[in-house]
């Protein structure tokens, strides 16, 4: 697995953020989680384009998740020795074959495998990106550093998918992913030039992650945590199919509500980032109810476009926040295990991920997208209520000494 020393942190406490490379950082989560994303937003052509069902089409989410499951705790016994800025390099590299892959294959089976060598590229990226935040910031100011990998995940919302969209609108979806793995292959170089080099942690085992999730509070926080993004993406996935329940609702407000999501997880992103270290207990609890809410909305409104797009604005806001809520709880529960937490985190990501998309494609097919939607927000609920006691009994315990 990825190693779970403490990570060595070179920048001593008053030495200036190196900016150019977290805004590297920032655009790398940017182009991965648009090209992760990219197939919910261009859904319905490119089912089309491939003779098979939106769900169908949608286990290309379910593949890049599989990916990410198997990799988050093996990517460390695979290059124990490989440099990180290496490994975030070719990280770019092959999510930029794949995206290329994509635009030229005639068959799902050919996609399929090449959206894995991305949930692969994007698991390397993300269990490594709290490693790389505390190089880059030093070790007052990780989470400083994490809001700018937050914010990747937020443009992604904000300009990616629904360019995305727009693309195949205008021209054709396949042109949406060479765009896409274009971008990449650039984002590779810009890693390369841009990130000092960041030297792996001492090789660990897969004991050493038993253990962390074993501390006190750990894993009920970990299996809300999957419940939240569970929730979120058993919706998200299909968001498409549920704003076109919307009456006579053109192509071009779906851009504009998929923009909407983004532009809200853009400022949740900047906003919570400076409130989340005040306000971190009622965050963890009033983020996944106010997205489960606002799913509720989707369903329950559908003909009120303005209900809907504050909906959409609110889920995205808080989502977007949840990733920074996550990696806050992480530094506060395993400062010593860092990449340990990172590599717990994107595990259970990934884990909700594989069965949002591949359980939520069968309720899609059998049953439509209300009924995903609505187990979506049973699921947020549960989550809040589990994570917000694990936080809870944290703060107890350090209360008491």
């Amino acid at each position: 697995m990825t190693s779970t020393a403490s990570i060595p942190v070179a920048l001593p406490k008053d030495a200036p953020l190196r900016y150019g490379a977290l805004v590297v950082m920032m655009l790398q989560g940017f182009v991965l989680v648009t090209a992760e994303f990219l197939p919910n937003g261009v859904l319905t052509e490119m089912a089309a384009g491939l003779g098979v069902t939106p769900g169908q089409a949608g286990q290309t989410v379910t593949i890049t998740a599989v990916a990410g499951l198997l990799v988050a705790p093996t990517i460390g016994l695979l290059v124990p020795r490989l440099d990180r800025r290496a490994l975030l390099v070719w990280a770019a590299a092959a999510a930029s074959v794949s995206s290329l892959v994509v635009a030229v294959s005639p068959h799902l089976v050919t996609i399929l495998v090449a959206r894995f060598f991305l949930g692969a590229a994007i698991s390397a990226f993300w269990s490594m990106s709290i490693t790389v935040a505390a190089r880059l910031t030093g070790p007052d100011r990780i989470g400083r550093g994490l809001m700018f990998t937050s914010a990747g995940v937020s443009l992604a919302t904000v300009a990616g998918v629904p360019l995305g969209v727009l693309l195949s609108e205008l021209l054709d979806w396949r042109i949406a992913f060479v765009v896409v793995g274009a971008v990449t292959a650039l984002i590779a170089v810009a890693v390369r030039l841009a990130l000092p080099r960041v030297p792996a942690a001492a090789a660990s085992s897969l004991r050493l992650l038993v253990d962390s999730f074993r501390r006190p509070g750990v894993a009920a926080g970990m299996v809300g945590h999957v419940f939240v993004v569970l929730g979120h993406f058993l919706a998200y996935t299909y968001i498409r199919l549920a704003l076109e329940r919307m009456p006579d609702v053109p192509p071009e407000t779906i851009v504009l509500l998929l923009a909407a999501f983004g532009v809200g997880g853009l400022i949740g992103n900047l906003a919570i980032g400076l409130l989340v270290d005040r306000a971190f207990r009622a965050l963890a609890v009033a983020a996944p109810l106010v997205i489960a809410a606002s799913i509720g909305v989707v369903v329950l409104l559908p003909g009120s476009i303005a209900a809907v797009a504050l909906a959409v604005f609110a889920w995205g806001f808080f989502f977007a926040s949840w990733l920074i809520i996550v990696n806050t709880w992480v530094g506060h529960r395993m400062p010593d295990r860092l990449e340990s937490g990172g590599v717990l985190t994107v595990m259970g990501f990934q884990l909700a991920i594989t069965l949002a998309a591949g359980v939520g494609g069968v309720l899609i097919d059998l049953t439509g997208v209300v009924t995903a939607d609505a187990a979506a927000v049973v699921l947020l609920v549960v989550g809040a209520l589990l994570f917000g006691r694990s936080v809870r009994d944290h703060a107890a315990r350090r209360a008491r000494g």
